[in-house]
């Protein structure tokens, strides 16, 4: 049902709603909204898309042409690209992380069932990484959605950790990372405390978002919140 409803029809409606003359390819469309939906929460480089595109259309594929695609698709709302932080007028590096506007969308377009409750993945633990990334795609959609915040992520470049996202709020900056899993260590929080360490940042705390309702970390700097209690935030 959401495969005709939703996703279908809002990339044949919008297909349609694109400038006169400019034409666009469905199945490419629907391919790479494939490989964004097997890919959410993470950022993908450009050769990967162009292999994988190659292999299943066995066509030969600009990245410019690819990177259209993903921006129509971020446009019709199905979900949301996070640019990598800019700094200092320094160029980017690294690519857009992938967000998609709801897991059942997902499930419904590769046929695949994935819990995002406790309950549910104390009877599916070998599907906890992929639970991660779809978290991580939730949060990162919400952040998005929220009027005038700024929102990316921070890959790792020159010796400092990834970040999941970074949003910032006038002159601020409070960096996220999402650690959907029940057991958390220290390590965990390795990134929320190099980019709060560095005064050039200005970020006066982390968040550290989970899938229980706990306290995290014993770091004063560092707001521990279960990802359901974030998404009644706005």
């Amino acid at each position: 049902m959401f495969n005709e409803t939703v996703i279908r029809r809002a990339i044949q409606h919008d297909l349609r709603m694109g400038p006169k003359g400019q034409k666009r390819d469905e199945h490419l469309l629907e391919e790479v909204f494939r490989l964004a939906c097997r890919y959410i929460g993470q950022s993908p480089e450009q050769a990967f898309y162009l292999a994988e595109l190659k292999r299943v259309m066995h066509a030969n594929l600009g990245w410019t042409r690819v990177l259209a695609y993903l921006k129509f698709l971020d446009g019709t709302l199905l979900l949301r690209l996070v640019e990598p932080l800019e700094l200092q007028l320094k160029k980017r590096r690294g690519a857009s992380k992938l967000c998609l506007c709801d897991h059942a969308l997902w499930a419904a377009w590769l046929q695949e069932v994935v819990p995002l409750t406790p309950e549910g993945l104390n009877e599916s633990p070998h599907l906890a990484d992929l639970t991660g990334r779809i978290a991580e795609s939730v949060a990162g959609y919400f952040f998005r959605s929220i009027v005038n915040l700024d929102v990316a992520h921070f890959p790792e470049r020159n010796g400092e950790p990834e970040v999941d996202f970074v949003l910032t709020v006038g002159e601020q900056r409070i960096p996220v990372e999402v650690k959907y899993w029940r057991r958390i260590d220290y390590q965990d929080t390795l990134g929320l405390r190099s980019f709060v360490e560095k005064a050039h940042y200005n970020a006066p705390f982390g968040v550290l978002v989970t899938m229980l309702d706990e306290n995290a970390s014993d770091d004063p700097r560092i707001v521990s919140m279960p990802l359901s209690s974030l998404l009644l935030l706005r």
